[in-house]
Order: C-alpha cells, then sequence, then structure tokens
C-alpha cells in the first residue's frame, strides 16, 4: 500500500476571504438560523459603533421581499479614500479579514467588533452585497458577489453616484443558500435584539421594517430609560419587590452601567453586555457584579443583626433570588472568548465593576434601607430552601443508598470520562429497553423516564424538588440543582458531555420534549448555555423500493423530495414511536454517531427565552391562546 506523501506541496494557503467560507461556524457560530442572524447583528454592530463614537443617532434595518437585509445609519460613513494597498479604504474593509478602524483609540474610544472580521465575513458568506457610502458630498457605490467584488475602480477608487449632503453607510446582502441551512431570517430574534440595543443606547432610535409579507411590519425602538426600562421590561408580568434601582460609574477607563431589581419569585436573571454587545456565557464584568453585590448583601445582614455570629454567609446564588439585572460596561479594549463574543475575559473589567458596584450599591442602601431588608428576605428565603434540600439529600444518600450507580433504571455506560459519554432520556421502557439493547454501552447511557415529567413552570420549588423523576435526572447528570435556587450546581461536575432528549415523533413526545427543556432551562441552564443538550431526530419513514436500497426520511419534506425523484413504486412505513424500531433500526438511525442526526439547543436570546417559556409553560391562559392563533400557520403538525 502506497503511502501518501507529506511535504510542502501539501500545504494549503488560504486567501482573502477563503477561510471564511470554508469554516463558517469558526466566525459565526453556526450555519443555522442562529448564524443567518448572526450576520444582521455584524453589520448592525458596525452602526452601533458609529453612535458610541458619537456619529450616529439613526439604525434602519429591513427585511427585504427578495429574502435579503438592508442596514442602514447615518454615521460618517465608511472611509472611501485610497489606502495603502493601493485601493478604496471601504474595499479594504470588505474584502480583508481583520481590517477596521478599530484597533486602536484614533476613531473609536469603544467598540463591539474589534476583530475587524465582521463585515468582510458578512461578504464572503453573502450570494450578493452592494454597500452604498453618502460621505464627503458625494455617493459611493460599491458590489460584491460571493466576496468578491463585482464593482470596477476607478485609479482604485469608488466611482461616484451622486451628490448628497447627507452622511452614513447602507449594506444590502443576501446569503449564500449553499452555506446556510436557511435564508429566511427569523424575525422575533432580530426584532428582540434591536430592541436590547435601544435600551442600551437610550440617544439612539431604532428603525425596524420587514418587507416579506403583504402586509409590511415596522417598529420604532427608542427607549430614553435606558437600562431602567430594560429591566422593567424583563419584569412586567412579575411582582416587584421595589423599584428599578440604576447606577454608574467610571474607572480606567471602563464606564460601568447597572440597573436590578428583585421580584417575588424563585429566579435569577442577570444580563451582561460590553460595548452592547450581548454575552451569553457572561464574562468577568458579571463576576465583578456578583461577587461585590454578594459581599455587601452579606455585610448588611450582619450589620443589622440579621445573620449571627454563628451563622454561614449567604451564597451568591441565596443573594441572587429572585434578582433581575442588567450589567453593561464599555470597555476601550475588550477581549472575548471567539469572534461571536458569548463571554468576556478582560481582568480588568471584574475589577473596575466590583469597585463601582461597591461604592454604588452601599451608597443606594444607606439611604434605602427597606428596600436592603426586601433583598435579604429573598436571600432568607433562599438559604432555607438550599438548607432544607441539603439535608435532604444527606437523608437519600445515607438512608437509600442512592448512588450514580445504582440509580433507578439507569444504564450508565463504562466509561467515566465525560467528555466521551452520553445520557439518552428515553420515552417509556419499550424504547428504553431497545435502546439499551442497541447502544454503545462504552461511552452511551441510556435513562428512561414513565410519562410526563412535572411541568416546572407551574410547580412550587418543593413539588419540583419531591418529584422522582426529576431527582433521578439530578442525580444521574451529577452537577447538582439549580444555581439560581441556592444549591451547588457545578457544570464542572457534570458526567457526560451530551444529554440527548429521545422521544416520539408524536405530540406526546414533543410534550416531553418541552417539559425537559423547560426543566433544563429554569434549574439547569448552564447545560444548555454549554452546548451540553440535545434533541435526537429519529426518522419519520423507512423507504423500501422495489430496486434499490432502503433508506430513512426524517421529515414530510425528505419524503416529497424522495417522491419527486424516486417513480418506481416503494413501500413506505411510518413511524409513530421509537418502540416501533428494533435494536438494530434504533442504531443506525438515532443512536451511531456517525449516521445520527441530532440539534443542539441553543439560547440566542436570553429575554426572549424567558418571556416564551413563561408564556408557553406557565399559568396565563390568554397570552398562550394569542401566541398560538397568531402562528397556527407556522406550525409542522402530524394529523
Amino acid at each position: 500500500m502506497s503511502e501518501k506523501k507529506y511535504g510542502a506541496s501539501s500545504i494549503t494557503v488560504l486567501e482573502g476571504l477563503e477561510p471564511v467560507r470554508l469554516r463558517p461556524g469558526m466566525f459565526i457560530g453556526s450555519v443555522s438560523a442562529k448564524g443567518l442572524n448572526h450576520l444582521v447583528y455584524e453589520i448592525v454592530d458596525n452602526a452601533v459603533d458609529e453612535h458610541l463614537a458619537g456619529f450616529c443617532d439613526r439604525i434602519t434595518v429591513t427585511l427585504e421581499k427578495n429574502g435579503s437585509c438592508t442596514v442602514s445609519d447615518n454615521g460618517r460613513g465608511v472611509p472611501v479614500e485610497m489606502h495603502e494597498k493601493g485601493v478604496s479604504a471601504e474595499r479594504v474593509v470588505y474584502t480583508t479579514l481583520h481590517a477596521g478602524g478599530k484597533f486602536d483609540n484614533s476613531s473609536y474610544k469603544t467598540s463591539g467588533g474589534l476583530h475587524g472580521v465582521g463585515s468582510s465575513v458578512v461578504n464572503a458568506l453573502s450570494k450578493e452585497m452592494t454597500v452604498t457610502i453618502k460621505r464627503d458630498g458625494q455617493i459611493f457605490h460599491d458590489s460584491y458577489a460571493y466576496g468578491k467584488p463585482t464593482t470596477d475602480l476607478i485609479n482604485g477608487l469608488l466611482p461616484v453616484d451622486g451628490k448628497t449632503r447627507e452622511t452614513g453607510t447602507t449594506v444590502n446582502f443576501i446569503p449564500d443558500e449553499t452555506i446556510f441551512d436557511t435564508t429566511v431570517f427569523r424575525e422575533e430574534e432580530i426584532k428582540s435584539r434591536l430592541h436590547e440595543t435601544a435600551y442600551l443606547n437610550p440617544g439612539l432610535t431604532v428603525y425596524y421594517e420587514d418587507k416579506r409579507h403583504d402586509d409590511p411590519e415596522y417598529i420604532e425602538f427608542h427607549e430614553s430609560e435606558g437600562l431602567a426600562g430594560f429591566v422593567y421590561d424583563i419584569n412586567q408580568s412579575s411582582e416587584s419587590i421595589h423599584d428599578v434601582v440604576c447606577y454608574k460609574g467610571e474607572s480606567e477607563g471602563i464606564t460601568v452601567e447597572v440597573a436590578f431589581q428583585y421580584v417575588n419569585e424563585f429566579q435569577e436573571n442577570v444580563l451582561g453586555f460590553c460595548n452592547n454587545i450581548y454575552n451569553a456565557e457572561g464574562g468577568t464584568h458579571l463576576t465583578g457584579f456578583k461577587t461585590m453585590f454578594t459581599t455587601v448583601i452579606n455585610n448588611y445582614a450582619r450589620q443589622l443583626g440579621i445573620l449571627k455570629d454563628k451563622d454561614n454567609n449567604f451564597t451568591g446564588a441565596d443573594v441572587r433570588n429572585g434578582m433581575t439585572a442588567v450589567v453593561s460596561i464599555k470597555h476601550p479594549n475588550p477581549r472575548f472568548e471567539g469572534q461571536t463574543k458569548t463571554k468576556l475575559d478582560n481582568q480588568d473589567a471584574a475589577k473596575v465593576v466590583s469597585k463601582v458596584t461597591g461604592e454604588e450599591v452601599v451608597r443606594y442602601f444607606d439611604r434605602n434601607v427597606e428596600v436592603l431588608k426586601g433583598i435579604i428576605g429573598c436571600a432568607e428565603k433562599a438559604a432555607k430552601i438550599r438548607r432544607s434540600e441539603e439535608k435532604t439529600k444527606t437523608n437519600l444518600l445515607t438512608k437509600q443508598k442512592f448512588s450514580f450507580d445504582s440509580n433507578g433504571k439507569l444504564a450508565n455506560c463504562e466509561s467515566k470520562d465525560p467528555s466521551k459519554c452520553e445520557i439518552f432520556i428515553v420515552e417509556g421502557d419499550s424504547a428504553g429497553g431497545s435502546a439499551k439493547t442497541a447502544r454503545n454501552r462504552m461511552y452511551q447511557a441510556i435513562l428512561p423516564i414513565r410519562g410526563k415529567i412535572l411541568n416546572v413552570e407551574k410547580a412550587s420549588i418543593d413539588r419540583v424538588l419531591a418529584n422522582a423523576e426529576i431527582k433521578t435526572m439530578i442525580n444521574a447528570f451529577g452537577c447538582g440543582f439549580s444555581e439560581g435556587y441556592g444549591n451547588d450546581f457545578d457544570i464542572s461536575r457534570l458526567r457526560y458531555d451530551k444529554i440527548v432528549i429521545m422521544t416520539d415523533a408524536d405530540v406526546d413526545g414533543a410534550h416531553i420534549s418541552t417539559l425537559l427543556l423547560t426543566l433544563f432551562y429554569r434549574f439547569m441552564p448552564e447545560l444548555i448555555m454549554n452546548g451540553h443538550v440535545y434533541v435526537a431526530m429519529p426518522p419519520l419513514y423507512k423507504v423500501l423500493p422495489s430496486k434499490g436500497r432502503e433508506e430513512y426520511l426524517y421529515d414530510d419534506k425528505a419524503l416529497a423530495k424522495y417522491r419527486a425523484s424516486h417513480k418506481a413504486p416503494f413501500t413506505l412505513q411510518r413511524y409513530k414511536g421509537l418502540g416501533e424500531m428494533d435494536a438494530s433500526q434504533l442504531w443506525e438511525t438515532t443512536l451511531d454517531p456517525e449516521k445520527r442526526y441530532m440539534r443542539r439547543v441553543e439560547i440566542e436570546d436570553a429575554r426572549m427565552a424567558s418571556e416564551v417559556t413563561a408564556m408557553l409553560m406557565g399559568t396565563d391562559v390568554g397570552p398562550r391562546r394569542d401566541f398560538i392563533h397568531d402562528h397556527a400557520d407556522d406550525a409542522d403538525l402530524d394529523v
């Protein structure tokens, strides 16, 4: 057998924007609808940076009828003069990775986009893109296809299309359907993101237009109350304990702005932003806020005699019980983990946020003791529940010998390496039996659950903790239960890299999946935030043609495509439940890592996710009825 030579000819150099098209996920996170929406956010963030620099107060985002998106601002306009590379600066910005005006502080004091890749990435992943710039009394135009210029330059400069007194940049792009799973923008997430942008920038007005339907939608976002309005909005359906508290401060060139409010619920919702970018995984600014706030509350609790000398301090989770907070910082040189900016990494951010919080919160509580007592009361309730649960857990372990390896019906895997292990939560004993037979025993664990678990959105905390199915899952996962409820949730102790929900492809299966996702989101959100939760997508059909190989089809679209391309007769088998598959079929379609199809559960917008979960799974029927009515045409029903 000849061995392939590895030499200089084996080294591939990707030029220009080729790396983006080859590995788009590295730059925008994924090629799903989430990644598609991220293209819009990249261009919007550039416009917001103009606002932060003091040159823009209006941004318009339009979803066009032809499937494209237009983002327009009234900032200074992208520079068009000759760059040292011998072409217009605009051409450099949109065709070169790591090119931009944000690598020093001369043009932008603070900015969300510091890698210089946002605009060029959007260009690379677009079938077509046009750029219109109004600057220096003139209108300039440039165009691209698949990241490559299609407009001829004149002596290296952009052609002039006309004259104007206005300034600004307009970008229109059509996503490349060969890159993305879908090219239909998700308007609800985009509207929510634009609304957040308006809250974070009280002096900015954001216009949203959706022209894709017969009845166009037009919304104006302008939030003069800023972060206070943001928190009011999040808590609008909850019983508040006090008015929203806001404070602002600056140190070491970093500006800190915080708004918080406590509600009469067992929950924690702390959102972090840096230079207007939502940090889904938090970061050092949230660490600084949480640590100092906990310290302040414990100090006051001892001063007021609520905590005695013999009492332990409240934990951070105790203190944040019932808290809704938005922490927004402006940093001249932020460092994020990854291009999608989900987590802030600057250590100085923690120090500055901690300093400002320590000063401003103490100043407020000294003047508002009743608010302080209400917040400490929330911490007391959480601590009481935590101590009760810890006691129960101790009894459980000592009296019932309830351990990892004897966890009810759990068929555990042999490997103890969490990075390789996965657990499948299976609906019913029938599918559970087939799954136990079909699985790879080394790395795959099977946990059957009986019936539908408790709807945690409607249940009290004591009912949640008493539910046998929930306790079994908590024990199997190994990472504890709900940081927000005061317990010892620790993602580092998770025993499985993948938690896979595997239910039947029917209404009951969808309901069970929804109940499980509600549990994870409300009580173990880090499982989702860190990408550990998946939903298995078993096939709906098996086709057996008169000639040729049998195939599995995963949805009705795949069936329609198969019918169109196969004129010969075939037999169609419909799977209503996993229990209808034998072990070999279940392995081939759902368990085999080489062939299976799974969807990872992601949260793009924390505020929106919380609102939708509360609406769909909560006790208030009216909003749920309205939602179903408004989205009835979007449903994919199997009846």
